[in-house]
């Protein structure tokens, strides 16, 4: 005979499982220490100026851009 199962209960257990793999995203994510966070932007900066370095100065591609823009910049104005 078949086990019976508690549809209720299953429906709860599924949901706590798909948020505890949610929470373990988004902590992988951005559970990272200051430390942490401080050296992956100073590795990012010592990169992109090695890449800079390397390029070669004959156009337009080779001028870094001045003030990258953020986010509020980039977004184009509603009424």
């Amino acid at each position: 005979m078949a086990e019976i199962i508690n549809l209720k209960r299953a429906r709860k257990a599924r949901a706590r499982a798909s948020a505890r793999a949610e929470a373990a995203a988004r902590a992988a994510r951005f559970g990272r220490s200051a430390a942490e966070r401080t050296r992956a932007e100073a590795e990012a900066d010592r990169a992109r100026a090695q890449l800079d370095a390397h390029r070669r100065g004959d156009g337009p591609a080779a001028e870094p851009d001045p003030k990258p823009r953020t986010d509020e910049e980039a977004r184009p104005e509603t009424p």
